[in-house]
């Protein structure tokens, strides 16, 4: 609104700008409303559901052991209760509650991030989807035990008054796990708020552990049965601690930030080790934390460099608030802790194999680990889709491969319209790909796409590591909720 010209005249009458009228307000509140639905919404790619643990076939690489003990701890249990008495039935329900009981303490147990866990299960990556699903699947678990459990009748874990205040804990680890697997499963919540609820599920698993203990059971707690989950139980809490204070806190090899450079959506990052650094190979992956605020929570990235010329990269591309804010605030000289290595991925094939490398975006980083183990003599045919130049990781070192006969490269440039599709691989591959050594990293898309083009051209195991930190369904909402928690910030800063 303009204020009327009789106020140049008078300007101690002049009336002061009017503000919003409470239609416009109502629309204003309307629109911000529907944008907040539609981004709360998000896609219909967002809702959908991680696959569970796999019992197919496992790949190349991969093992049974892990999946075996774990269920074989479960499904035990059941002779612990098959003379229970009570109403109802009371066997099953104390078998499911023990379940639940097991089933966490395993989900604690693969959080820790043992090099154990990767030979058990083939990789760090299979060993946290069994981690994610033996979770989630614990709490309908501990759901139908409550409705099912009744009288009890055989011996007591502790006197009546102990036994009945760890029910009425047990009854608080209830309602705060339901809150917790909520936050887990929904990825509303903002990545950093998330971990702090995730590392919160050692409190209602000791609350329901103390419950189990105390209350009455076919068995006593001095014997076999009783030191048999005793065991379990302790396990999944020293398990909890030394992931939350050990490996979250003060473990991992100390670097130092040297070089920090920006190029588009990513961020490179090299680091120098203060003692004793990691030994990787090509195509394996640690977990970084940067001194620095904002940056002090661990994040899983490929080793982008070669191994044994004493730097560790990091291609990183900006996914996320944590990510968006390392571009920015991260500064050369900044210290930082790296965990590690892990991963199975091995692009380097044995000598004389032909190898196919399929790298989508950031997913290069594993085969630029891996070009000078590269064999001259049968150069890997590598295969990199990117949305543009500018946005590209790894360009230089990826040509003076090809100029060094190295690698044999394909580009695929998405912005020019050049797409990667699995029928160039007949016009490389024309006898097939029986006997070729593949290996892909990149989005979850075009992995799947280019997977099922190999299986059809001969080759059936793929070599592939799909490794989140985080998973669960609906939209990622941290870079939004970083972006409005700036804003605000600014905004009462101006003031």
């Amino acid at each position: 609104m303009t204020a009327l010209d009789s106020s140049e005249l008078h300007p101690s009458d002049s009336a002061a700008p009017a503000g919003p009228t409470p239609g416009e307000r109502a629309r204003s509140v309307r629109d911000h409303g529907i944008v907040i639905a539609r981004m709360l919404a998000g896609r219909r790619s967002d809702w959908r559901i991680h696959r569970v643990p796999s019992f197919a076939a496992p790949q190349p690489g991969r093992h049974w052991a892990g999946p075996i003990v774990v269920v074989g701890s479960i499904l035990v249990g059941w002779f612990a209760f098959g003379d229970a008495v009570g109403d109802g039935n009371v066997g099953f329900a104390l078998f499911i509650g023990a379940t639940s009981i097991v089933m966490m303490a395993w989900s604690f147990l693969l959080a820790l991030r043992l090099q154990a866990n990767e030979t058990l299960f083939g990789g760090l990556d299979r060993a946290y989807r069994w981690h994610r699903w033996l979770g989630a699947l614990s709490v309908p678990a501990m759901w139908l035990h409550i409705q099912m459990v009744d009288d009890v009748k055989g011996i007591a874990g502790a006197s009546k008054d102990i036994a009945d205040a760890a029910e009425d804990l047990a009854e608080q680890a209830e309602t705060i796990i339901y809150f917790l697997i909520a936050a887990s499963l929904l990825r509303w919540l903002p990545t950093r708020w998330w971990r702090w609820t995730h590392k919160a599920f050692g409190i209602p698993f000791a609350f329901a552990s103390w419950h189990f203990y105390t209350a009455t059971k076919p068995y006593a707690n001095d014997s076999a049965w009783g030191i048999w989950f005793t065991a379990i139980m302790c396990i999944g809490l020293l398990a909890w601690i030394g992931r939350v204070v050990v490996r979250d806190a003060i473990s991992g090899h100390r670097y130092r930030v040297t070089d920090v450079q920006r190029h588009g959506n990513n961020t490179t990052v090299d680091l120098v080790p203060r003692g004793r650094g990691l030994d990787a190979v090509p195509g394996q992956f640690a977990f970084v934390r940067f001194n620095a605020p904002g940056l002090r929570e661990p994040h899983p990235f490929t080793i982008a460099s070669c191994p044994g010329n004493g730097v560790v990269r990091f291609h990183i591309r900006d996914l996320g608030d944590w990510t968006s804010r390392l571009g920015r605030e991260l500064a050369v000289g900044t210290t930082a802790r790296l965990e590690g290595p892990y991963g199975r991925l091995g692009p380097v094939p044995s000598p004389g194999t032909r190898a196919l490398w399929v790298a989508g975006g950031v997913g290069i980083t594993p085969f630029l680990s891996a070009l000078d183990a590269a064999d001259p003599a049968t150069p890997p045919v590598l295969l990199y889709t990117f949305r543009s130049a500018d946005d590209a990781a790894g360009l230089e070192e990826l040509e003076e491969a090809r100029a060094a006969g190295r690698i044999e490269l394909h580009l695929f440039e998405t912005s020019s319209g050049d797409r990667l599709r699995p029928e160039v691989l007949d016009e490389i591959f024309p006898d097939g790909l029986a006997g070729v050594h593949v290996v892909m990293c990149g989005p979850t898309a075009m992995v799947g796409d280019m997977r099922r083009g190999v299986r059809r051209r001969g080759q059936r195991h793929c070599h592939v590591e799909g490794y989140d930190i985080r998973t669960g369904v609906g939209p990622d909402m941290s870079v939004p909720l970083d972006d409005a928690t700036v804003a605000m910030r600014d905004k009462i800063g101006h003031r």
